[in-house]
């Protein structure tokens, strides 16, 4: 009985041994995995950490036109997963124009056909984006809408003959041509501008050939207010063509009219070509899939605009106050004027490139001397960054 009390004894001590040693070995086998597991993990982690964002840095003028630009970068710069996204303000497009062949900038938002004209001396960057449609006007001093009677809402303000013939009395009362401020030279609104006169039958100059009816003159956007109120205080007839919302701070500040809407002078389907994005070529080629990231925020920022004005209250105030952050001098007035829905004066949908669209813009711009050459827009245009969701 000794005998069998001592052999079971024994057994029952190789059993747990054996099953201990099972037990270890699976914990230690556990532990192992458990370990290359987060090995991995940090692994990734520290990869994603060694691949930082893109910079991406934007260069603008304040203007409506780049309102989704804004939008995209207080709403959205802490989503972007790939881009590092910055905007730099710049008060005129002369300033863009040097300020873009800097190293460290990558885009612009500017006029088409300051683009067009840059692109034909160094064709180093593409088109990847409009920024809007429509959205300039033309604004007249007191001296000029008393001879319209511009009293009518201004969703019935159109261009038909009654400011051309205000600007040709003007010049025939003075003996000069009426000035007429453009924000640039290369602007799509000088070509809006020659285009209205020359559909009612008037000449436009550049500079200073005093033969025309109108001589536009390059004022800065945000000086343009100013630049028709001093011709109030002397009786000189003066008008400018700009872009939103400084139209419409004339209007609600009380010391001129606006006279027409760039999209009733330019009819295009879904809007005119007005504001463009350009990207350097090396952008293109080194952060791609962070501009593309960028452009598709602008255009989803876009869509949140046209979203707001048709909503108003507090989603419309929130927008407005994101853009007043960036240009103070817009004043919330002005804001929501330009944006009236029921006006429709301006427009964020359908923001891909357009080639038809471009070329309306070009070919008026030759006619009218404003640009000096046609360019290959295929070769201008980059379609690689179009995207779904501002299409309507």
């Amino acid at each position: 009985m000794n005998m069998i009390s001592s052999a079971f004894k024994r057994s029952t001590h190789r059993w747990l041994s054996d099953g201990m040693y099972r037990v270890m070995l699976f914990v230690c086998i556990l532990m192992v995995s458990l370990g290359a597991t987060l090995g991995i993990a940090k692994a990734g982690a520290a990869s994603q950490a060694a691949t930082p964002k893109k910079t991406i840095k934007a260069i603008y003028v304040p203007l409506a036109d780049h309102y989704a630009a804004i939008l995209a970068y207080e709403k959205y710069r802490n989503q972007m997963k790939k881009a590092d996204f910055s905007i730099e303000q710049h008060k005129g497009w002369n300033l863009i124009r040097p300020r873009f062949l800097s190293d460290d900038v990558d885009m612009a938002f500017m006029v088409c056909p300051l683009a067009m004209e840059m692109f034909i001396e160094k064709p180093d960057f593409r088109w990847v984006s409009l920024m809007h449609r429509d959205g300039n006007a033309l604004a007249v001093n007191d001296i000029l809408s008393a001879r319209i009677q511009l009293n009518q809402p201004l969703i019935q303000r159109k261009p038909d003959y009654k400011t051309a013939e205000a600007f040709k009395a003007a010049k025939e009362s003075s003996g000069g041509p009426v000035i007429c401020g453009v924000p640039y030279f290369l602007s799509t609104h000088t070509v809006i501008l020659y285009k209205y006169l020359k559909d009612h039958g008037l000449t436009l100059g550049l500079g200073f050939d005093r033969t025309r009816d109108v001589l536009a003159l390059e004022v800065a956007p945000s000086l343009s207010p100013s630049h028709i109120k001093k011709k109030n205080s002397r009786k000189i007839p003066a008008a400018f063509e700009q872009s939103l919302p400084w139209v419409d701070v004339v209007e609600t500040q009380g010391f001129g009219r606006v006279a027409w809407y760039s999209k009733d002078v330019m009819p295009w389907p879904k809007g005119h070509i007005d504001s463009i994005a350009v990207a350097k070529d090396r952008c293109i080629k080194e952060k791609k899939e962070a501009l593309g990231e960028v452009i598709y925020y602008i255009h989803k920022s876009g869509m949140d605009i046209e979203k707001a004005r048709k909503k108003g209250g507090r989603d419309l105030i929130a927008i407005s106050n994101m853009i007043r952050k960036h240009i103070p001098d817009h004043t919330q007035e002005a804001i929501f004027q330009s944006l009236r829905p029921d006006l429709n004066v301006i427009n964020y949908y359908n923001l891909n490139v357009d080639k038809k669209g471009l070329k309306q813009i070009m070919d008026y711009a030759i006619e009218g001397g404003i640009l000096r050459d046609p360019i290959n827009i295929d070769a201008f245009a980059d379609n690689d960054f179009s995207t779904e969701i501002t299409k309507q």
